[in-house]
């Protein structure tokens, strides 16, 4: 690697630590600015009394300035101690590495799906710019941004499983007569593989599909765009209009020449829509019954369970960064255009 290089990725790194800070500083925040008193809730509840209540005040340090308890949730977190969960009894830390596995397990599906919708449709709408074909392309994209993953996926559930039978119950990971594979991983797709239970498997990709579906349709319209507007620029570039005088295939131009250049603005898009997903997935979770971090958090919310909420928070926006983070080094070192505007 070079030292161009090397400075390019410092650089970048460098740029994400006081975004990163902030991220904490608002998950800090969050146990002062969400309503009830935290030192109640810990304690035996809203009726608990005075002294209790206090007590636990003392405990959890919520007397002292807000700078010093700044500094004490920094060494928390430098141990990776998350806080406790009093809906579960469990530490955060624990609870999230039981649910992270399906958020990403159901994130990953659901990315996959709008993928290979959204850039196939986006090249095909290039190819056949202002046609009849784009615009329908581009009504239908846009349809579905407007419309919210938690209503479509009630109209999934609605055709595919209550008036069609093509799907399976819409709750949970698995239905309720069979057990989890041995967890290895925590993805069950990989760990039924990894049991060669095949059946097993195959049910559950099949409960994925509605979720995912569901999740995908935001994901869409961003992609499909990016993949159009890439798409057309490549196809009026020199080296396409090179391409096409030398007699190449239509076929082999579009591939091999406009696709690959038209994929590095669609890349990074690609990093910011996963990294959404993960915190997009909320609703879409509590809907179809996921034993998720996004119905993990939304319960705690509801509960006025405060650790929770502030690591969800802290979780999800930290992945954002890191992920829109190395999406913008890969296609830094991909493309020298970024590297030249740095």
């Amino acid at each position: 690697m070079s030292r161009r290089t090397l400075a390019l990725v410092g650089r970048r790194t460098l740029m994400a630590i006081p975004i990163l800070f902030g991220v904490v500083v608002v998950t800090f925040m969050l146990i002062h600015v969400l309503p009830g008193d935290p030192a109640a809730m810990y304690a035996s509840g809203p009726n608990a009394g005075p002294a209790e209540i206090q007590a636990v005040r003392l405990a959890m340090g919520l007397d002292k300035p807000l700078p010093e308890q700044f500094l004490i949730y920094l060494q928390h977190l430098a141990q990776l101690d998350l806080g406790r969960s009093m809906s579960t009894g469990q530490t955060v830390l624990h609870d999230f590495s039981e649910r992270l596995p399906a958020t990403i397990e159901l994130a990953v599906f659901a990315f996959t799906l709008s993928v290979a919708i959204a850039l196939p449709l986006g090249v095909l709408a290039a190819l056949y710019r202002d046609s009849p074909l784009d615009q329908a392309i581009r009504a239908i994209t846009s349809i579905s941004a407007a419309m919210p993953g938690f209503f479509f996926g009630l109209i999934l559930i609605f055709f595919f499983y209550y008036l069609w039978g093509l799907a399976p119950e819409p709750i949970g990971r698995l239905s309720g007569w069979s057990f989890p594979p041995e967890r290895v991983t925590g993805f069950f797709l990989i760990d039924a593989l990894l049991a060669g239970d095949t059946a097993l498997m195959g049910e559950a990709a099949a409960k994925m599909v509605l979720p995912a579906a569901s999740m995908a349709i935001f994901a869409i319209a961003p992609l499909m765009r990016m993949m159009r507007g890439g798409m057309i620029d490549a196809l009026d570039s020199d080296y396409v209009r090179a391409a096409r005088a030398y007699g190449l295939a239509p076929w082999r131009v579009t591939l091999q020449y406009a696709l690959p250049n038209a994929m590095l603005p669609v890349l990074a898009t690609m990093g910011m829509v996963i990294s959404t997903m993960l915190g997009a997935n909320i609703m879409i979770e509590k809907l179809f019954g996921w034993p998720g971090i996004g119905a993990y958090a939304i319960n705690a919310l509801v509960g006025l369970d405060y650790a929770p909420v502030q690591a969800f928070v802290l979780i999800v926006a930290t992945l954002f960064v890191l992920l829109t983070l190395a999406i913008d080094i890969v296609s830094s070192l991909i493309d020298p255009r970024y590297q030249l505007k740095d």
